[in-house]
C-alpha cells in the first residue's frame, strides 16, 4: 500500500486518489519513530473540514480530534501487534459541524525503511451506533433478567442534579415504594456514612470529567437491612464532549461480598495467629533458655564451691531461679490455655454482676488508694462470650488501673460499654500515670514488658488480655498521655 503526504497520495499510486476520495472513507497513518501523522483528503471530508483547515500532526490527531475517553483503547490497539482478523475499533472523533461522532477504524501495522508504521481507514458509523445504543438501553430497561439478577438501573441529568431516575429493581433493593421520588442527596443518604462521600465524588467526577466508575458500597435500606451493592455508571456525552446524562446500574452483590469479607477475615486471623505463634515460640525459647542457662551456671558453681556459707548462698540463688522458672512455665500454660479454650461453648455473660464481683474481690486494693470505680453497662448489659475470658479481661484491666494510679490525685476508673452498628465495645478509662506511647506504643501488649517502676509489675496481664480478646475475633487499642491517664477500647464483637 502507498501512503500520502498531507492529503495527497504520493509516488506511483497518485492515480488512486480520485477512487479513494469518492469513498465515504478516510485513510490515516502514524509513524512511531518520528511521531509523524498523515491522512488522506477523504479524512478531512469525513470530519467536515477543508483541506489544510486543521493541522495534520500528532497533537491535532490525539489531543483535538480523538475523544479523550477513547484514547486508552486506541493507544492499546496501536501499541500491540495487530492480527489480520482483528475487529475494527469504534471511536469518537470531533467533526466540524456535528461535534463528536462515532467512527469505525481498521488498524494495521508494518515495518519498513521509514520505521514502524500503523495505519487504517475511517468510516462514519454514527447513525448505526446511536441506534445500537438506544436499542441496548431499551433492552436493559425492559429485561426481566434484571429482576432475577437483582439488578437495577439509575440515571442522573446534570442539568437537574437534584433528581435521580430509578428503575423498579432499585426501589426493591432500597425497600422503597416505587412511586416515591428521591433526590440525589436522599439516594446517597441510604448508604452507610463512610461510603457517602465516595459515591458523591464518583458522581461529581462523572459529570465534570466524563469518568465512568465502578464501586462497591454498603447500603442500609428503608427496612434497616444491610446490603452490599455494586454501583456502576458511565457518562453520556453530547457532540461537544460534555456530559448530558449519567447512566448506571446497581447490583446486589451481598452474598459474594460477605463470603469474600469472611475469607479475608479468616486469612487475617490466620496471619495474626501465625504471628502470635512465632512470638510465643520466641518467648518460650528466650525465657526458658535464660532460666536454664542461669540454673546450669549456678549448679556448676555450687559443685566447685567447698565452703558451707558459699554453698548456702548459691543454693538460695538456685531456688530463686527455680521459682522464676516455675512462674514462667505457669504463664506459658496460661497462654496455651487461651488457645485450647477457644472451642469452649460461649455463654451469655451479664457484665454488671461480673464487674461488681471483681470489684468486691479487689476491695482492699480499691480502698487502699481511695479509688473511685464506676461501671455503666446500659448500652450492652450482656454478651455471648467465654465467661473465664471476660472475667480475666475485666480483672486485668481493673488491676492495671489500680496498680498504675497517680499518687497526687484520687484515682477515677470508669468501665462502660458502647454499641455502634453491629459492634460492641468495652471501654476502660483512668486518670493514672499514663504511658508514653511514642516510646512504648509498640510494646504495650508484649510479654514481660513493663513501663513503670512498680516492683510487682510482671508484664503479663496485658499480653494475656490481648490474646484472649483476639482469640475470639475482637481487638484492643490504647490511648494514653503521661500524667493524664489511659483509655483501653476493646471491640468485643
Amino acid at each position: 500500500m502507498s501512503f500520502f503526504e498531507k492529503g495527497k497520495l504520493s509516488g506511483d499510486d497518485v492515480h488512486l486518489t480520485p477512487l479513494i476520495n469518492d469513498l465515504d472513507t478516510g485513510i490515516w497513518k502514524y509513524n512511531f519513530n518520528t511521531r509523524e501523522v498523515k491522512w488522506s483528503t477523504g479524512f478531512y471530508t469525513l470530519l467536515g473540514y477543508q483541506f489544510n483547515e486543521i493541522e495534520c500532526d500528532a497533537y491535532t490527531f490525539f489531543e483535538h480530534l480523538l475523544y479523550h475517553g477513547d484514547k486508552p483503547y486506541f493507544f492499546n490497539a496501536i501499541n500491540n501487534r495487530i492480527a489480520e482478523d482483528t475487529p475494527p475499533l469504534q471511536l469518537r472523533f470531533l467533526t466540524k459541524k456535528n461535534g463528536y461522532q462515532w467512527f469505525e477504524t481498521t488498524i494495521r501495522k508494518l515495518d519498513d525503511e521509514h520505521g514502524s508504521i500503523v495505519y487504517g481507514s475511517l468510516v462514519n458509523i454514527n447513525r448505526y451506533k446511536q441506534d445500537d445504543l438506544l436499542s441496548a438501553h431499551n433492552q436493559i430497561t425492559n429485561d426481566d433478567a434484571f429482576k432475577t439478577a437483582r439488578l437495577g438501573i439509575w440515571e442522573i441529568d446534570p442539568q437537574n442534579i437534584n433528581t435521580i431516575a430509578l428503575s423498579k429493581q432499585v426501589y426493591d433493593l432500597f425497600d422503597l415504594q416505587n412511586h416515591l421520588k428521591l433526590s440525589v442527596e436522599e439516594f446517597i443518604s441510604f448508604f452507610e456514612p463512610p461510603y457517602r462521600p465516595v459515591l458523591q465524588n464518583a458522581i461529581n467526577h462523572t459529570v465534570e470529567d466524563s469518568r465512568p466508575f465502578d464501586i462497591e458500597l454498603l447500603l442500609r435500606s428503608a427496612k434497616n437491612n444491610m446490603l452490599w451493592l455494586k454501583v456502576k455508571a458511565v457518562p453520556v456525552i453530547d457532540h461537544l464532549g460534555k456530559c448530558t446524562s449519567v447512566k448506571g446500574v446497581i447490583q446486589d452483590i451481598d452474598s459474594e461480598k460477605r463470603k469474600l469479607l469472611k475469607l479475608e477475615q479468616s486469612i487475617n486471623l490466620l496471619t495474626d495467629q501465625n504471628r502470635r505463634l512465632q512470638n510465643f515460640a520466641y518467648i518460650v525459647s528466650h525465657n526458658l533458655r535464660s532460666h536454664t542457662g542461669n540454673l546450669q551456671f549456678m549448679v556448676n558453681l555450687f559443685e566447685q564451691t567447698e565452703t558451707t556459707e558459699e554453698r548456702e548462698e548459691i543454693f538460695s540463688h538456685i531456688k530463686t531461679i527455680s521459682d522464676s522458672l516455675d512462674l514462667t512455665i505457669e504463664h506459658i500454660n496460661e497462654i496455651v490455655k487461651i488457645q485450647t479454650e477457644i472451642t469452649k461453648e460461649r455463654k451469655v455473660v451479664e457484665l454488671e454482676p461480673m464487674f461488681k464481683n471483681i470489684c468486691s474481690a479487689l476491695k482492699n486494693n480499691i480502698e487502699t488508694i481511695n479509688a473511685h470505680v464506676e461501671g455503666d453497662f446500659t448500652q450492652c448489659r450482656e454478651i455471648s462470650y467465654i465467661p473465664a475470658y471476660m472475667e480475666s479481661i475485666l480483672q486485668n484491666l481493673l488491676t492495671n488501673s489500680l496498680k498504675y494510679s497517680h499518687p497526687d490525685r484520687q484515682p477515677i476508673i470508669k468501665c462502660y460499654t458502647l454499641t455502634e452498628g453491629k459492634h460492641i465495645y468495652l471501654i476502660f478509662e483512668d486518670n493514672g500515670l499514663g504511658i508514653d506511647l511514642d516510646r512504648y506504643g509498640d510494646k504495650i501488649f508484649g510479654m514481660y514488658k513493663t513501663f513503670h517502676q512498680n516492683t510487682d509489675a510482671k508484664g503479663i496481664g496485658l499480653f494475656i488480655t490481648r490474646n484472649q480478646i483476639e482469640a475470639l475475633g475482637g481487638s484492643i487499642k490504647v490511648d494514653s498521655t503521661v500524667n493524664v491517664g489511659t483509655k483501653f477500647t476493646i471491640r468485643l464483637v
